[in-house]
Formats: structure tokens, C-alpha cells, sequence
């Protein structure tokens, strides 16, 4: 398992993480066989929020339920968690008094003193900077978080909070995969005329953004053909670029999945892969592709096959 920086933390961690957004139907032996699965392809990095699980914190028990922790085995890995989305609205709120209250509400599921890291977790439109600091440095002063980050934002929004907030943004996690990759298309055609991919949608080059400050992109939904729209792998929809992925896979010794994550890990922006299976075999096959050295050729071949220009 090929490790990258976390941010600016100081700290490596696994290029391919485990997400747990859908553990919470699962029992507890399979949850321990998927999270066993994970440690012994070398991931030792766990990803939850507050909203998975149908209920607040759902997963977040779940994953402690089964596992309960000893506090030897949980320094030995990194949880890092969400917070601000509001289901029952649906709204965002990152006011001072939620951020709290559902990091406490986390820290009581986890069983845990403390969370690695805290995610904002979509941007709130009615953000106060002020109020989100506040909420950090109280946090941080009783040790309850370590390192903070953000999910789904752009350039601005993040240069927003850091009108206030002191400590540094860590990670913001982006949805990215083959087929659903804006944040790396645009720069490709960029200053192309009448071409879609060219248009940017996230503030100006979120990816160079992050890579520029330190932040690590973490990938989520790597193998789903667009927001929640289905995987690619296996799919008539995406035949040609299931031709050349299964091509590499055999060229690689690998199962096709694995060649999907090392489309992602490969960017030099040493991105972490959100993986947010939870059938053990899948795991395995996607950490296999923490370290495949795809070639540049290969890597645009995937890029052109998922129907991205390059001109």
C-alpha cells in the first residue's frame, strides 16, 4: 500500500481509504471481515460520517459495535468523520452549535476520546467563517479533533473559512472517478471554445488549488459513472472503456477494479481513494491499484475511453 501525504499534518496515510457510509444493515462478523479485509491490504484509514446509516451516527455505532477497540488498536488507525449536513431538511449547517453537537454525537457512536480528522461536510451557503473557528479551536484546545478538513468545496469557499479559521484544511473530498472527472477535465480543454468540458464549475481549478496549499483530495465514488448514476465497470453503457480497462487489468495481473483506482492514485496530486464497498473482495482488488505505474499513455488512453477530449 503506497502512502502520500495528509495535508499539511506532517503525517502519511493510505492512498486507498475504506468509507463506511454502508455498513449499517451489515452484522457485526461482516463488518469485521471487511474492515480485517482492508487492514491486511495495509488500510488502516476509516472514513464515516455523521449522516450515514439512516440515522444520525448510525454507522458510526455500527462500526464501533463490532469492532469495539481496544485503545492500543484504535491509535493504530485514522477515523475521520463529518459533520454539517442537516437530513431532515435537507439543509447545511455550519453554525457553531452544530459542528459541537455533532462531534460530540460522533464521539459517543465511535467510542472514542478523539477523531483523526473533521470534514465539513457540503458547503453550507449561510457559512460564518467566525463561527466555524470558534467551533475548531474549541474543539482542538480539548484534544476531541486533530486535524480538520472540508468535502465538496471550491477554491473560494475554502479560502472563505480560512478568513477565520486558524488551523489548516487538510483534505477536501471530491467526487472523482474516470467517468465523472470535471475536476480534472476542465484543465485539460481548458480555453477551448463551444466544448462543455472546458466550462469551470468549481471556482477556478479546484485540483492545482488543492495541490498549491497542501490539501488532500480525497476521492470519492471512484468507480460510479456520474452522482450516484451506477458503476462503470462491467457496464454496456461505458463497453469502451471496459475494453481497455480490462486490457490493463490483464496486462497488470490485477482485477479490473484495481486498474480504476490506479487511474486516481496515479495523479501526481497524490490523491486518497474513498472506496465505499462493502464486499471484501472488492477491497482487496481496489488496493491492488495503490501502486500499478500506469504509463501516461495508458492513463489518457482510460481518460479519452471514458469520453473526455483531449485536443
Amino acid at each position: 500500500m503506497k502512502n502520500v501525504p495528509l495535508g499539511s499534518t506532517g503525517h502519511d496515510a493510505p492512498n486507498v481509504v475504506l468509507g463506511l457510509m454502508r455498513i449499517a444493515d451489515k452484522t457485526d462478523d461482516e463488518i469485521r471481515e471487511l474492515v480485517r479485509t482492508a487492514r491486511d491490504a495495509g488500510i488502516d484509514f476509516f472514513d464515516h460520517a455523521d449522516v450515514y446509516g439512516g440515522r444520525l451516527h448510525g454507522c458510526e455505532e455500527r462500526f464501533a459495535q463490532a469492532l469495539k477497540l481496544t485503545p492500543s488498536e484504535r491509535a493504530e488507525v485514522t477515523i475521520q468523520t463529518k459533520a454539517g449536513i442537516v437530513p431532515e431538511g435537507p439543509y447545511f449547517d455550519f453554525s457553531y452549535e452544530r459542528i459541537v453537537t455533532e462531534v460530540e454525537g460522533s464521539l459517543r457512536a465511535l467510542e472514542t476520546d478523539y477523531i483523526d480528522i473533521l470534514l465539513l461536510h457540503r458547503p453550507d451557503a449561510l457559512v460564518e467563517p467566525e463561527e466555524v473557528a470558534r467551533a475548531f479551536d474549541e474543539l482542538e484546545a480539548a484534544g476531541k479533533v486533530r486535524a480538520f478538513g472540508v468535502s465538496n468545496h471550491t477554491p473560494r469557499q475554502i479560502d472563505l473559512l480560512k478568513t477565520a479559521v486558524t488551523q489548516p484544511i487538510v483534505a477536501n473530498q471530491l467526487q472523482l472517478s474516470i467517468t465523472h472527472s470535471p475536476i480534472v477535465a476542465q484543465g485539460v480543454a481548458a480555453n477551448m471554445a463551444g466544448l462543455e468540458q472546458s466550462i469551470t464549475l468549481d471556482g477556478g481549478g479546484i485540483l492545482d488549488y488543492c495541490r498549491i496549499n497542501r490539501i488532500t483530495v480525497q476521492a470519492w465514488s471512484p468507480f460510479q459513472g456520474g452522482f450516484f448514476t451506477g458503476a462503470f465497470l462491467g457496464s454496456d453503457e461505458y463497453a469502451e472503456l471496459n475494453a481497455v480497462i480490462d486490457r490493463l487489468a490483464a496486462q497488470y495481473d490485477v482485477p479490473p477494479i484495481a486498474i480504476a483506482t490506479a487511474w486516481i492514485t496515479r495523479h501526481p496530486a497524490k490523491m486518497q481513494v474513498v472506496l465505499g464497498t462493502t464486499t471484501p473482495e472488492r477491497v482487496a482488488g481496489a488496493a491492488q491499484g495503490s501502486d500499478i505505474p500506469l504509463t501516461r499513455a495508458e492513463w489518457y488512453e482510460l481518460f479519452r475511453a471514458a469520453g473526455y477530449r483531449v485536443p
